[in-house]
């Protein structure tokens, strides 16, 4: 038994969506894609390959026929339109996961706490940055203390779009947010850069995090507890890896700690992350763009087994 489910946006990330869907999943079966631009290269593709389109964006997927049987809508537009579309959406039988940074619903991590949200009408998968760094600083906070934790994410400009672009501010703010409320730091802080190199590179991201640790026996269960989330996040991001050894180094008595957290903090952990696209659609520098599809596809698959199950209950 599959699933049926729509896309909203005919951009890269929807593109990619809609392709991973369509290879990668069993259980999931492409009901509509959904766009604005009738002259997209995404809408082009999907009826292409067969798959129900509408120019109309969420009003005219409302208006396909078939879309009473849509379980699962998958939010790869923006913040702002996001809001408009959940609003439109409400009084239907849908599940959303928002690939915006809107975070009207609760922020989910594939890896950390999938499990706790499967009930939710609306969930958010964060951001880019955040999917590739709060498994980290999770890992971490799970053996250790973490008062504070800041990430960078690093991205080639070629790959950033102008959603991206139109949402640096809410970017920056929800990574935080999830920082702290997924990641369990108690103080989080987000920075993306996008790279002009040419060529273009690869996604990178840094996790800094202020621990209370002192002892070697602690600094080693941080380091299995990254390795064993770094395999966790892998299992749905192929593309995802540690590019050297966690590093864990004692914080300088004249290093001003007081200024990020009131809580004790005895070491830095520093972990560097790579994330490379599987080029479905996108290129593989992308890997900004495929950790959101790969993490939103891993929820659909969820909710959709979800959906089953309670339809054989039933």
């Amino acid at each position: 038994m599959t699933t049926r489910v729509a896309v909203i946006g005919s951009g890269n990330i929807g593109t990619d969506l809609m392709i991973k869907i369509l290879r990668l999943s069993s259980s999931l079966e492409m009901g509509a894609m959904v766009g604005i631009d009738p002259g997209s290269d995404g809408l082009a593709r999907a009826a292409r390959l067969g798959v129900p389109t509408t120019a109309e964006g969420v009003e005219g997927l409302v208006a396909l026929p078939g879309f009473e049987e849509v379980r699962v809508v998958l939010d790869a537009t923006s913040a702002g339109a996001h809001r408009h579309n959940a609003a439109v959406l409400a009084p239907h039988d849908v599940r959303m996961i928002d690939l915006t940074p809107a975070a009207i619903g609760p922020m989910v991590v594939p890896a950390v706490n999938l499990a706790d949200h499967l009930d939710a009408p609306d969930v958010n998968m964060v951001t880019c940055g955040g999917q590739a760094t709060v498994p980290i600083v999770a890992a971490i906070s799970a053996v250790a203390p973490v008062p504070y934790a800041e990430i960078v994410a690093s991205i080639a400009s070629r790959s950033a779009g102008p959603g991206t672009r139109a949402n640096i501010d809410e970017f920056t703010e929800t990574t935080a947010r999830a920082i702290e409320t997924v990641g369990g730091a108690g103080r989080g802080k987000a920075i993306i850069v996008l790279n002009p190199a040419e060529p273009p590179v690869i996604m990178r991201d840094t996790v800094l995090a202020l621990v209370d640790a002192p002892s070697p026996e602690a600094h080693e269960a941080i380091r299995a507890s990254v390795a064993r989330m770094v395999d966790a996040v892998a299992a749905y991001v192929p593309g995802y890896r540690l590019v050297q050894r966690v590093q864990i180094d004692p914080l300088p008595a004249d290093l001003p700690v007081h200024t990020l957290t009131a809580a004790p903090a005895t070491h830095r952990v520093s972990v560097f992350l790579q994330v490379e696209g599987a080029a479905h659609y996108l290129p593989a520098y992308a890997g900004n763009l495929d950790i959101m599809t790969s993490a939103a596809l891993r929820v659909a698959e969820a909710l959709a087994a979800g959906q089953v199950r309670r339809e054989v209950v039933a």
